[in-house]
């Protein structure tokens, strides 16, 4: 079964893929301009881009997600802006820097991975699903891999940041990982019950 996926990201394509082998995960086949995410919630971005992107898979399934940091101290913040945290522009770098910023002197330092993922059909919204994992930042960047904010979120039941881990640790256990497995379930669970799908 062909389901698409609505990203430009590398490492979330190379982690949608290793969610489920089963499924033959594709990115549109042309490149498409991304609509402008106005919603506040994690829920409202990733269904506002699924629906968009949706209308160019025309009788496939589809989904984009919409995943971000969230840091108790800075009242949930980046949030849904984790990834313009430091400007429309902004690298990996730019918003990591900016974070141990705003959290120089803060002892409270936990935080959460959120990703919610939306799933679209023929231009209606099939459903939704959340995932999330717990963990602390800490005061300096660990770890080549990854991407976002991996390199300073640290997970306690590693011993390490979700930068230093093992992808496929990290696939085990993380906020995208988690809100996959739902995902692929429940189309598992659609294509056991007989309800025709495209190829």
């Amino acid at each position: 079964m062909t389901v698409y996926c609505a990203t430009s990201n590398k490492g979330k394509l190379r982690e949608f893929q290793l969610a489920a082998p089963d499924f033959d995960v594709q990115q549109l086949p042309r490149p498409v301009p991304p609509p402008e995410e106005t919603g506040s919630t994690f829920e409202e971005n990733a269904a506002l881009k699924a629906l968009y992107y949706g209308s160019f898979a025309a009788g496939y399934h589809l989904f984009a997600d919409d995943s971000g940091l969230e840091v108790d101290a800075l009242g949930g913040a980046p949030g849904v802006n984790s990834a313009r945290y430091a400007g429309p522009e902004a690298t990996d770098t730019d918003n990591n820097a900016l974070l141990l910023q705003r959290l120089m002197g803060v002892a409270d330092r936990r935080a959460r991975f959120v990703c919610v993922i939306a799933l679209v059909k023929d231009g209606k919204l099939v459903r939704t699903f959340r995932g999330s994992v717990e963990g602390s930042i800490l005061n300096a960047p660990r770890g080549s891999g990854g991407f976002g904010y991996d390199p300073l979120f640290y997970y306690e039941a590693f011993g390490c940041t979700f930068g230093e881990a093992p992808i496929g640790d990290k696939m085990l256990v993380s906020h995208r990982a988690q809100a996959l497995d739902a995902m692929f379930t429940y189309l598992r669970g659609l294509l056991a019950s007989q309800v025709p799908l495209p190829a």
